[in-house]
């Protein structure tokens, strides 16, 4: 009887064992990368095809590219131009779409890490961006749109008229934006840059006169403002942020090496530029968004 006590203890301790070890190796896989997964060798994108699903990264705050309607639920609460825009891109590709919400930053780091397959989330060309990452061809244009300028407290609208009107006062930008660049480089003397996750945060800074001024893409500031009457912000007229042609466009990020998704990308965004499809998302987004009081 206790031998066999002793040779059943023995096969669970050996089941227990091996059920461990089989789980081990499971987990192992789970943690690989797609391209892992498949073979060191397969690329991202064929990756992508055979596991089915496309994860992109957004910081979906920044309307009319990426917002929540707050009247949906699940994935579908993420609407917006870059979300149809990745949502096109999912189905030029075959694979379902896997939106991903995170803050600016982390969007970023991100696909400089490779956790995840693109960022869409109104990303524009910067030098030391395109270093981290490959960035795509772009896809909407400053011509297109009102380009990028400051916002501040209506009282102030005689006292700052330009970005030579900072030097004693608190300016905001989002971090690791381009607006933090116009920040850094075209507002010559400024009391303090503050630097915030998403530019919402730093338009709730200047209405609560915890900065003067905030550095903004015009189109989106005039949505907050429309939506909020009587905030008190107004955007600085007659003044704008010079836009460098090699900087302009709004851009896909994508993990470096993987220029064979970022071909297929380009070549979906190209599609988009001749039908003026992308063009007509981010106008009716920008009605979609009023309306919500965005």
């Amino acid at each position: 009887m206790k031998n066999q006590m002793k040779k059943q203890w023995k096969q669970n301790l050996v089941s227990v064992i091996t059920g461990l070890v089989m789980m081990g190796i499971l987990s192992s896989c789970s943690s690989l990368n797609p391209a892992q997964s498949i073979g060191k060798n397969a690329s991202r994108l064929e990756a992508i095809k055979a596991k089915g699903v496309l994860s992109v990264a957004m910081e979906p705050y920044f309307a009319p590219n990426e917002f929540i309607d707050p009247s949906k639920t699940g994935d579908d609460r993420y609407v917006g131009s870059d979300v149809e825009m990745a949502k096109y891109i999912a189905q030029k590709l075959g694979v379902e779409l896997e939106i991903v919400p995170l803050e600016f930053s982390a969007v970023l780091s991100s696909i400089t890490e490779g956790k995840y397959d693109l960022a869409i989330s109104a990303l524009a060309y910067t030098p030391a961006r395109a270093q981290a990452m490959i960035l795509s061809d772009g896809y909407y244009f400053s011509e297109d749109s009102p380009g990028y300028g400051l916002v501040i407290r209506s009282e102030d609208k005689g006292v700052i008229k330009s970005a030579a009107d900072l030097a004693n006062q608190v300016v905001v930008a989002q971090s690791g934006s381009l607006q933090e660049l116009f920040a850094n480089d075209q507002i010559p003397v400024k009391k303090e840059l503050k630097r915030v996750s998403s530019t919402t945060d730093g338009l709730l800074m200047v209405q609560e006169n915890k900065a003067d001024a905030i550095v903004v893409a015009k189109s989106m500031a005039q949505l907050y403002i429309d939506a909020n009457k009587g905030c008190g912000l107004e955007i600085v007229q007659g003044f704008e942020f010079t836009v460098d042609k090699a900087l302009d466009g709004t851009r896909v990020g994508i993990p470096l090496g993987e220029e064979e998704l970022a071909a297929e990308v380009n070549r979906i965004i190209a599609e988009l530029l001749a039908s003026g499809q992308y063009e007509k998302w981010y106008n009716d987004y920008s009605e979609y968004a009023k309306k919500l009081g965005l």
